[in-house]
């Protein structure tokens, strides 16, 4: 693989820079695993580095990005705001220690990682601030339903760049997609593979089997023809290699209608609306 490879498949944010729209999630990945996992996404051609605070990961994503070869500015770093950190003065004080532990350069993108009831607003304001401020190169919202976009975008002085939420074919949020498209919000996907859970539904295989590809490079292709960003996660080499491979076919017109009536709004995370 190379990032060539990546071709136009890369999204220009809301303030005019430019995400990969294909990267690597790291939840639930813990010291030399992460460090590692990282370490073949960037030479497979991995640019976009998913992670979060509460992940507790950030040391091990930043000591793999600074052993890597790749020039950091050819890299795209995400990580997100805590939610036992959500409030203004405490965000401010959490993306500091994001900073300290990445130790990579700068943020490009910092994100609400979950919409907390009574503090997500002020959180909001703080992620204004570090962007008026220069210390992140852009900001943005994840689990956001389109009644949180409701209560935050009349009031925020900055408009979200990109909105990270549980979508796949399986949890197909065509309103949600709709709306974030029409504000000029890159909607992002995690968990865009079920974690597997989806893999042998027979609709998915026959398109497998009709491409030449896996059920995991469908659900993945998929999302891209739809300009979702995706964050799959695996610590897997091969894993990594494949769901890479996703820039050499295109699913035909015909076949991403048939897709869409994959739904059954089917999640494997708790739906952020319990905290409406």
């Amino acid at each position: 693989m190379h990032p060539q490879q990546y071709g136009d498949f890369y999204a220009e944010l809301n303030n005019g820079i430019r995400m990969p729209l294909l990267g690597l999630g790291v939840y639930d990945m813990y010291g030399l695993e992460a460090e590692t996992a990282i370490h073949h996404a960037l030479e497979i051609g991995y640019r976009l580095i998913d992670t979060a605070t509460m992940y507790g990961n950030e040391v091990e994503v930043g000591n793999a990005i600074r052993q890597s070869s790749v020039p950091r500015s050819a890299l795209f770093v995400t990580t997100k705001v805590n939610d036992v950190d959500q409030g203004y003065d405490q965000t401010l004080r959490a993306f500091e220690a994001s900073q300290n532990m990445l130790n990579c350069g700068h943020i490009d993108l910092y994100l609400i990682h979950w919409p907390i009831k009574n503090k997500r607003l002020d959180t909001w304001r703080a992620l204004e601030r570090l962007y008026t401020e220069g210390q992140v190169r852009a900001i943005g919202v994840a689990n956001y339903m389109i009644p949180f976009l409701d209560e935050l975008l009349p009031l925020a002085a900055i408009q979200p760049v990109v909105n990270q939420v549980e979508f796949s074919p399986y949890l197909f949020l065509q309103d949600l997609l709709a709306r974030c498209q029409m504000e000029k919000i890159i909607l992002q996907a995690y968990t865009p593979l079920v974690r597997g859970e989806r893999f042998n539904d027979a609709k998915l295989e026959g398109l497998a089997q009709q491409y030449g590809k896996t059920p995991a490079q469908i659900i993945l292709r998929w999302a891209l023809q739809l300009g979702v960003s995706t964050i799959p996660k695996s610590a897997n080499p091969k894993r990594l290699m494949e769901n890479f491979d996703v820039f050499d076919f295109s699913i035909s017109d015909e076949d991403m209608a048939f897709m869409a009536t994959f739904n059954e709004d089917y999640r494997v995370v708790p739906d952020p609306m319990s905290m409406f």
